[in-house]
């Protein structure tokens, strides 16, 4: 799963590994993403990548309390085609979370470490996400806009801390995850064989187990 990241770069850095060309929101360094925050997130709009701002837990369409996305903020990539909450935002609503790393916890329950996950070079990558708008069936003036990140097998270099990761896809792979048009098939392929599979980690502090401490303390190495 995946259920605190790190996001520090300037809009600069996402501006080139992205290739955003609008920029709605900019982005303030978080040392512990957490979900229900608003997280910077990179959508395809009117033929242009958009960096906008989101909920992180998504909130499907048809969905009468938006409490639902507390729950819905990964979506696992083997059923995202076929679950209800997923599906129609699978086919037509794909986004790309920009990050530096994501935490993960290793060991016995009572005395788990937590561990920062980063790419082997240290580059800002992008999980492959989901994208809703939720306005509770036209009652709403203001639509709530949320995002969840794709889940899958945890690669031979990170599985000994957890069984499962993020899908954080290759570079190469950006455009075409955020094209709209791109088929169903292509994606699914997508989600296996273009994906980071390689990966570093390091012991950070305990202190990023409350929310609240948010501070670059805390992906130095513990």
């Amino acid at each position: 799963m995946c259920g605190r990241f790190v996001g520090y770069r300037k809009l600069g850095d996402y501006q080139d590994k992205f290739r955003i060309e609008l920029f709605e929101v900019d982005p303030k360094p978080n040392y512990n993403v957490a979900p229900t925050q608003m997280i910077p997130v990179i959508v395809r709009q009117d033929y242009q990548n958009v960096l906008r701002e989101f909920k992180w837990g998504l909130v499907p369409f048809w969905a009468d309390d938006p409490s639902i996305g507390n729950r819905m903020i990964n979506a696992r990539s083997e059923t995202v085609d076929s679950k209800p909450a997923f599906r129609a935002a699978f086919k037509k609503r794909r986004c790309l979370i920009p990050a530096d790393g994501f935490y993960e916890w290793k060991g016995k329950k009572g005395n788990k470490q937590p561990m920062l996950i980063t790419t082997p070079d240290g580059e800002p990558f992008g999980f492959a996400g989901l994208w809703e708008v939720w306005d509770n069936k036209g009652k709403e003036e203001e639509p709530l806009l949320t995002c969840t990140i794709l889940t899958t097998d945890a690669s031979e270099s990170i599985k000994d801390i957890h069984n499962r990761m993020p899908v954080i896809l290759k570079p190469e792979a950006y455009q075409e995850w955020i094209d709209e048009e791109t088929p169903n098939k292509a994606l699914k392929e997508m989600l296996k064989d273009r994906v980071q599979k390689d990966f570093a980690f390091r012991p950070v502090s305990k202190a990023v187990n409350k929310v609240e401490n948010n501070s670059a303390d805390l992906i130095k190495e513990a």
